[in-house]
């Protein structure tokens, strides 16, 4: 299943988007079928269809919390000048720098420096902790792309992350949910006004899916709808206003934002 969240005339809903082209990108024919409630447990379409060019996308989940990873690629790791640690190294992103599909990313006035990250995100679907990497499958409801944008300026200067990773608009998710991904060897990329700046694939994960969802689930309670951003590979590098930023993900589809400065 391809599950979305969207608005249309005011009202918001999920549902379940089919008739994508052959590149898992919208088309003509593409459509939503409304559900009942929330995608989280039985799944249950309500008989509404609507074709998918008249709705607006939104971000996918509104999760309690985002979990992102650093350093999990080894590449992306040389590349700033680091080492891969020998744990995952985990950090919050507030749930207010979450944006979905085309919505604008802000560039910060205290920043001169902003760069896009290119991430696989996992969606948990149940509460949990402490789950073994043998059962972490059964926990997850799917998997979406992600944009883990940096001020690359302020992450050196602050000596920590939480300000350079969590202004308003730096967390895009979408454009949908995916439920049945084998996440172990896909395609990941991003694009910067067409042009390809990275090109990797989930299997350099230093740390794959099973074992960051029973790590994480170690340290803290997962809720449902929580999201776990998995990392990125080389080819970070800055955005300016004006640019639209583009992360693609195979068998998940793409995932674009322009970027704006602040009105």
């Amino acid at each position: 299943m391809r599950i979305a969240r969207y608005s249309l005339n005011g009202e918001v809903g999920y549902g379940l988007v089919d008739g994508l082209t052959d590149t898992g990108d919208p088309g003509p024919d593409s459509t939503i079928a409304a559900i009942d409630g929330h995608p989280i447990g039985v799944v249950q379409t309500t008989g509404v269809v609507h074709r998918l060019a008249d709705v607006r996308l939104l971000a996918p989940i509104l999760p309690s919390k985002v979990v992102a990873v650093g350093r999990n690629y080894a590449d992306h790791a040389a590349e700033m000048g680091g080492e891969v640690p020998p744990e995952p190294l985990i950090f919050l992103k507030p749930s207010t720098s979450i944006i979905g599909p085309d919505e604008p990313i802000v560039y910060p006035s205290v920043s001169n420096e902003v760069s896009y990250e290119a991430e696989l995100a996992i969606v948990i679907g149940r509460l949990c902790r402490d789950v073994p990497i043998d059962r972490a499958a059964g926990v997850i409801l799917g998997f979406t792309c992600a944009n883990d944008v940096t001020a690359r300026d302020l992450q050196r200067t602050d000596g920590q992350w939480t300000r350079a990773k969590g202004f308003d608009t730096f967390c895009p998710l979408g454009p949908w949910i995916v439920t049945e991904l084998d996440p172990s060897d896909l395609a990941i990329g991003s694009r910067v006004d067409g042009q390809v700046r990275q090109a990797g694939r989930t299997s350099q994960l230093v740390n794959n899916v099973p074992k960051l969802v029973s790590w994480i689930s170690h340290v803290m309670t997962l809720l449902p709808g929580d999201v776990i951003l998995t990392g990125t590979p080389a080819g970070v590098g800055p955005i300016v206003v004006g640019n639209v930023v583009e992360v693609q993900i195979e068998g998940i589809g793409t995932l674009r934002n322009p970027v704006v400065t602040r009105g």
